[in-house]
């Protein structure tokens, strides 16, 4: 292994370009509620680009630290996500934050956190860690997995609560992807997935805010000004963009009739204003991201730095589709951002860190196959 490789140039690119559209389209996307709530149309402009300059400064610093390092970090990483969660479910004692009534931040300071954007990625190193220790005793459950679904479990559990259905439908999405590339039983992923949708429509049931949005997502016309409203704006916003869009700058739904055009619903402006060409160069933007993510993870030097890598891909792919999926009405809104673009400065932050560990993956890979490979095939059942 040559440590002194340098990182992948294309990928580092992708990445820098999808902050810089995400730059220029939240400050389109936000002007007419800036200046509506704070009477300066740059109010989300100024604070999205110091969070963009701060995370693009975490990937560097992240470029430049050794990815096994993490691996010793992530069990207390994953005790520090689980404390954080459990303080989000407790607003009363002056912890938690809430949007639209829903507690999912926490109010630090002169900053608002939130925890489910951190557990992602120490997700990601927790199981990559566990999955390299327990190489051989994948197969089986109990002394190989159980261990590791219970914490899984525990934090699908507290993200659910808050509630964050979508969260915690990417996360289970991303453990479900890390385990089958790391070699995990088939009858062992089926069981744990059936067990996780179980537990999503009992969640469904149970909660009237998620009821009702996937009553309205099957129905849109269940609650056509109430939680129909906004997936219906979004629509009209995308189809109004045709082939090369209205203009930079030009979206009529940003005029306060998409609400909160500049977070989960960014795609919509940028398919109104730059067109179907200009959504096509962004998601092959998010494609090139992850092609050359599963090839860092592919070339990596050792099991751990393939698991982290794949792991780290599929977050930021996962969170990319389900957020196209939700503005396009192919599942039900979610209140997920779009990676890299929407305004949202826990997400940019721990996505950016984690493009910076996979650039560091790159930065170590070997020529040839690796012999972590020869030993045990990835994808081993």
């Amino acid at each position: 292994m040559d440590g002194k490789d340098r990182p992948d140039r294309i990928l580092f690119v992708a990445i820098v370009l999808l902050v810089g559209v995400g730059i220029i389209m939240v400050y389109s996307s936000s002007v007419a509620v800036a200046q509506l709530r704070y009477q300066t149309s740059s109010f989300f402009l100024k604070r999205h680009v110091l969070r963009a300059l701060l995370g693009l400064l975490a990937m560097l610093v992240a470029m430049r630290i050794d990815y096994h390092r993490w691996q010793k970090l992530a069990g207390l990483g994953m005790l520090v996500s689980i404390f954080l969660l459990s303080l989000v479910l407790l607003p009363r004692v002056g912890w938690g934050g809430s949007a639209k009534g829903l507690s999912r931040s926490l109010n630090l300071a002169f900053v608002r956190f939130q925890p489910s954007e951190m557990v992602k990625l120490v997700l990601v190193f927790y199981i990559a860690r566990q999955m390299t220790r327990k190489e051989g005793q994948i197969g089986d459950f109990k002394e190989g997995l159980l261990p590791t679904v219970c914490v899984i479990g525990l934090s699908l559990v507290l993200i659910a609560l808050q509630p964050d259905l979508g969260t915690a439908l990417v996360v289970g999405m991303l453990v479900f992807s890390m385990f089958a590339v790391a070699g995990v039983r088939w009858i062992h992923l089926l069981k744990m997935g059936f067990l996780t949708l179980l537990g999503a429509a009992t969640m469904i049931f149970c909660v009237p805010y998620c009821r009702l949005r996937v009553l309205s997502f099957l129905d849109s016309e269940l609650d056509p000004i109430g939680a129909g409203y906004q997936i219906e704006q979004s629509l009209i916003s995308l189809g109004s963009g045709g082939i090369f869009g209205v203009g930079l700058g030009n979206s009529r739904q940003k005029l306060l009739f998409l609400p909160e055009p500049h977070t989960d619903f960014v795609f919509s402006i940028l398919g109104e204003e730059l067109g179907f060409v200009g959504v096509v160069v962004i998601l092959a933007l998010f494609l090139l991201v992850a092609w050359r993510g599963l090839r860092a993870a592919r070339g990596a030097a050792d099991r751990f730095g393939f698991l982290m890598g794949t792991g780290i891909t599929a977050m930021i792919f996962l969170n990319m589709a389900v957020n196209v999926a939700v503005v396009t009405r192919l599942c039900p809104t979610t209140g997920l951002t779009l990676p890299f673009i929407s305004y949202g400065g826990s997400s940019l932050l721990f996505n950016l860190i984690g493009m910076g560990i996979l650039l560091n993956i790159s930065r170590r890979r070997l020529a040839g196959k690796a012999s972590w490979k020869k030993r045990r095939g990835p994808c081993a059942c």
